[in-house]
């Protein structure tokens, strides 16, 4: 048995979200199907982590075993063939038994992009939220880069998630803007259910003024869901990398 590396981009907006669904239609499912066709097995695989309804990735990681003698180059070529527009893998390679594309990850880098202009975009509808007053990016910096450390993330995880504790280490972020589009990077350890999009929107919060930089961190010491801001849209996020080590 092989084990394979596939490192995939696409566009969320057509689906479910990265995992199966019984009532929709997902990345996994169209990923593992295309596969599947060209090694003629059933193909199971192991992603670095879900991404939700709606949300992008330029560099998903996932891996899966195959008895399949096709070479890594005609692989990629056959799968790339079958795909639809909205996803294509980038890379796929070969790699040691060991190798899980969950629990070998190291950290995660997403990105979430505001389009911050009084005019709406045509191009950018489905990868961007649209938000016409100016926004202050000194403000929402200095409220992202208290996120980073080791700290509890309760206050920006969404109800019914089933990870066992909310302690996550934040290892950087940023916070950027270039011709209208702002870009809040981060990178963390791992992430729960909804935290990268629930920070955004109190980060949104603290640009508009309606939260201050004490009231930003207050609420992330609270631990309480409640007491935090909206859930940003999901067409502006990007998981855009996982490191590994």
């Amino acid at each position: 048995m092989r084990n394979v590396m596939i490192i995939c981009e696409y566009d969320g907006t057509a689906y479910h979200g990265w995992q199966r669904q019984p009532n929709g239609i997902s990345i996994q499912e169209v990923l593992e199907e295309k596969i599947g066709v060209i090694t003629q097995e059933e193909i199971r695989l192991i992603a670095s982590g879900r991404t939700d309804a709606g949300v992008h990735a330029l560099k998903q990681v996932a891996n899966f075993k195959t008895r399949s003698a096709i070479g890594c180059e005609n692989l990629l070529k056959g799968i790339n063939s079958l795909l639809p527009d909205d996803i294509a893998v980038k890379l796929l390679q070969d790699v040691d038994d060991g190798f899980h594309a969950r629990y070998s990850a190291k950290s995660k880098v997403y990105v979430y992009r505001i389009f911050n202009s009084p005019v709406r975009s045509a191009l950018w509808r489905n990868c961007s939220w649209h938000l016409r007053a100016p926004l202050d990016l000194g403000a929402m910096r200095q409220a992202a880069q208290s996120l980073e450390g080791t700290h509890d993330f309760s206050s920006f995880c969404a109800a019914g998630g089933d990870a066992e504790d909310h302690v996550r280490t934040v290892i950087a972020t940023s916070v950027e803007m270039e011709h209208g589009m702002i870009s809040f990077t981060i990178e963390a350890s791992g992430f729960l259910r909804y935290m990268v999009r629930n920070i955004v929107g109190l980060l949104v919060d603290v640009g508009r003024g309606m939260t201050t930089l004490a009231g930003f961190e207050e609420i992330m010491d609270a631990r309480d869901r409640a007491s935090a801001g909206i859930t940003a849209p999901p067409q502006g996020l990007f998981l855009k990398e996982v490191r590994y080590r």
